[in-house]
Order: structure tokens, then C-alpha cells, then sequence
């Protein structure tokens, strides 16, 4: 398999045109529909790369940097940052251009973890990552970090975690 051929099952962009229906009275795109892109373009990128439907595990923070307006195209730019046995982060950026003026700009990022399943909805294994560049490598240690981030939180909530009496439910 070529080099181009590889990278392309890592990486996957999205664009999409922001509609009114997409957004607030005063024409500002809803974070939940923008959220809704970035599951989609996550699920795509994970999809490609595992070759299996996958699920989504987790999501990071989102902070939105940037307020996106009705009438401009957001690109999504989704990549495969690192591979366990059946999860995987997704890492996307979102970038907002003004169609008349072709100003550009980055108004999110965000991380995905998305986990391969088959049928039956258990986790499948997916092939290993293989790193080809040093950017990559970067992306790879930084979603390592992240990882052990996610498990430390996981760990604190549980402790945290007080269940209702069934009463109260």
C-alpha cells in the first residue's frame, strides 16, 4: 500500500456549510450541532481506519474558542492519534472560513475516543498505528498523556460517585 494510500485511512476531512437551522436567533452556531459534526467526522475517521462500526467511548473538553456564524464552512480535520487494542483517539480540529472574505479560523479542537465493535456490540481488536513522521510521533505521546489523564478522572469520579437511594429515582 502507498504512502498516500496509508495517511488517508488515518486522516479524514469534512466540510460543512453552517445553516440557519443550525443555529441560534442571533445566528451563532449551537454547540450541540457542532458537537453532532464532531461525532460524526470522529465515527467516520475511526470507521475508515478500524474498518469496523465503531462506538463512541468518550470526549474530552470542548472549549469553543470562537463563535461560528451562519452562512460560513466549517472543516473538520479528523486524525488517528493513537490506537489501544480496540479504542482509538481521534483527534479533530475545526476551522471556520467567512466565504466572502476567506478568513480562516480555528475555533475548536477536540479528542475522541472511539472503540470498534462488531455485531454484537463487543470491541474488536483494530491493526496498530504505525507513526511517519515526527508529527505524528507528537500527536501519539500527547494522546498517550491524555489517556492516563482520562483513567486518573475515571478513578477520581468513581470515588466520588454516590449512588441514590432507588426511592429517589
Amino acid at each position: 500500500m502507498n504512502q498516500s494510500k496509508k495517511q488517508q485511512e488515518k486522516t479524514l476531512q469534512m466540510a460543512v456549510l453552517m445553516t440557519p437551522d443550525m443555529a441560534n436567533f442571533s445566528g451563532v452556531v449551537h454547540g450541540g450541532s457542532l458537537l453532532k459534526l464532531l461525532d460524526q467526522a470522529a465515527y467516520a475517521c475511526a470507521a475508515r481506519y478500524s474498518k469496523n462500526y465503531v462506538v463512541t467511548a468518550s470526549l474530552d473538553q470542548v472549549f469553543f474558542k470562537e463563535k461560528i456564524q451562519v452562512g460560513e464552512l466549517v472543516t473538520l480535520s479528523a486524525h488517528v492519534n493513537y490506537v489501544g487494542r480496540s479504542s482509538m483517539e481521534i483527534g479533530i480540529k475545526v476551522v471556520a472560513e467567512n466565504l466572502r472574505t476567506q478568513e480562516k479560523r480555528h475555533t475548536n479542537s477536540s479528542y475522541f475516543t472511539m472503540v470498534a465493535v462488531d455485531e454484537n456490540g463487543k470491541p474488536v481488536p483494530v491493526p496498530p498505528l504505525t507513526i511517519e513522521s515526527e508529527l505524528e510521533q507528537k500527536l501519539y505521546d500527547a494522546a498517550l498523556m491524555r489517556k492516563k489523564m482520562r483513567q486518573e478522572i475515571m478513578e477520581k469520579h468513581m470515588a466520588l460517585h454516590v449512588d441514590l437511594p432507588k426511592d429517589d429515582l
